[in-house]
């Protein structure tokens, strides 16, 4: 019998005893970050509605808030606010979130379980890994059949960061990954009207990561071949059969990608990132006032998510579509100065100001734009004499050709957790804990207000 995708790294990861040094930093920082996003986004409405609908209680945190919960509600609540505002770390090259997603299933287990701090370390470095990973097998194409990857491959890192934490045997690591797949879930039809269900997505996938690993424990049997198969994962939701296995398998367990995870500096979707940076250059140099038009290159497979429709993107209708308005982003960089939280209100996006200039923003497809490899940004003003400026930025600041430190994570933190209610001494006792947090039991009872 051949051995299957699942099995293949189920046995990389048994050969891999060791992580590198700075897999734990990195790790820390996903630890920190997601805190501080679910802290900033303790009180919102969707936050709110997340905590309210689920039904079960427990003995597991969900940061921020009194109530406790089973280890699935409090991930799936933690990954719905870590998301939340679309300020989380990503993957170049996929995109994917994976921060929100593993590391709140992680916590959870770690909690409900009592396992030890190294064995939380390891399931969150390699939940990250294989989401990390199975995002390069088909890039683009998960997005283009209208699911949203960091949904549909999330359910199947969480399943594995799981396994591998709760050290699940080989086979039960396999079935975990198999039962995984037939939870993933997560269309993009909140792009329509700035909807909720994007936020959701990676609470459903943590919690979904936990159920499955839970189940092949009790010794509920998956699918194999649930990433290569037939009708298996790809099949399902990137319309092929193929994808480049390589980019899953090779150096599994050597080479670490979730070192190289991106960490965002504005609270909106990835590809946009770049051009917020270009306007802010822009703004420095010329009088806004005098922009006649801007005209953006643009990856053609960002288009259906973040320019189109046109109309609508110039103008969004709340504050959660301006997140995926390449115009309206553009516009805030140039007015704000930033693209931060405070840039994503309802009193903002209704601000003329940001609504004239973005309806001057349109784009131009570039079909050599390196997308998904890298993430670029662009952006050329023709001013009112007929003059024309221009900025270009051929890669994600924050990512890994312009990586975030660590002092740039904590303060962001601090922000987050400021903006969120926190005191600047609980933000300090969280980051105190978050250096020592895989050095022992994971507590997170001392973070529930």
């Amino acid at each position: 019998m051949t051995e299957s995708v699942a099995e293949r790294i189920a046995a990389a990861l048994e050969r891999a005893r060791e992580m590198p040094p700075q897999l734990r930093d990195v790790v820390e920082k996903l630890l920190i970050d997601v805190a501080g996003l679910c802290v900033a986004a303790r009180n919102t409405d969707y936050t709110r509605s997340a905590l309210a609908g689920w039904e079960g209680n427990g003995s597991c945190t969900a940061i921020g808030h009194a109530r406790t919960l089973d280890a699935a509600g409090a991930a799936f609540v933690n990954g719905t606010s870590a998301h939340g505002e679309d300020f989380d770390d990503t993957f170049e090259g996929g995109p994917v979130h994976a921060g929100a997603v593993i590391v709140p299933a992680i916590l959870a287990i770690a909690e409900r379980n009592s396992i030890e701090g190294s064995d939380a370390l390891r399931g969150i470095a390699v939940g990250v890994e294989v989401m990390c990973r199975a995002s390069l097998v088909a890039p683009k194409l998960i997005h283009k059949a209208g699911f949203h990857p960091t949904a549909v491959l999330g359910a199947m890192g969480a399943a594995a960061g799981v396994a591998a934490a709760l050290h699940l045997s080989r086979n039960e690591f396999v079935h975990a990954l198999g039962i995984a797949g037939s939870m993933a879930s997560g269309i993009i039809e909140y792009l329509a009207e700035g909807a909720w269900t994007k936020r959701m997505h990676p609470g459903w996938a943590a919690q979904s990561g936990i159920r499955a690993a839970d189940l092949a424990r009790a010794g509920f049997v998956g699918p194999r071949t649930v990433f290569e198969g037939t009708h298996g994962l790809y099949y399902g939701f990137a319309r092929t059969a193929g994808g480049d296995w390589a980019k899953l398998l090779d150096g599994f367990g050597s080479q670490w990608l979730a070192a190289s995870i991106a960490f965002k500096p504005y609270a909106c979707g990835t590809m946009t990132q770049p051009y917020v940076d270009c306007a802010r250059r822009l703004a420095k140099k010329i009088d806004v006032e005098n922009i006649k038009e801007i005209i953006c290159e643009a990856a053609e497979g960002t288009v259906h998510r973040l320019w189109e429709p046109l109309a609508a993107k110039q103008r969004p209708p709340n504050a959660y579509a301006a997140k995926f308005s390449q115009p309206y982003c553009i516009a805030a960089g140039f007015v704000l100065g930033h693209a931060g939280l405070d840039a994503f209100t309802e009193e903002r996006v209704r601000d003329e100001r940001l609504r004239g200039l973005a309806a001057k923003v349109r784009y131009e497809i570039d079909p050599h734009n390196p997308y998904p490899d890298e993430f670029t940004g662009h952006v050329r003003a023709k001013l009112r004499d007929g003059s024309v400026v221009e900025e270009r930025q051929p890669h994600l600041r924050g990512g890994r050709s312009e990586p975030l430190s660590r002092a740039d994570i904590e303060e962001k933190f601090r922000l987050n957790c400021a903006y969120g209610g926190w005191s600047a001494a609980q933000a300090e006792r969280f980051l105190a804990f978050a250096r020592q947090a895989f050095d022992s039991r994971i507590d997170l009872s001392p973070f529930r207000s």
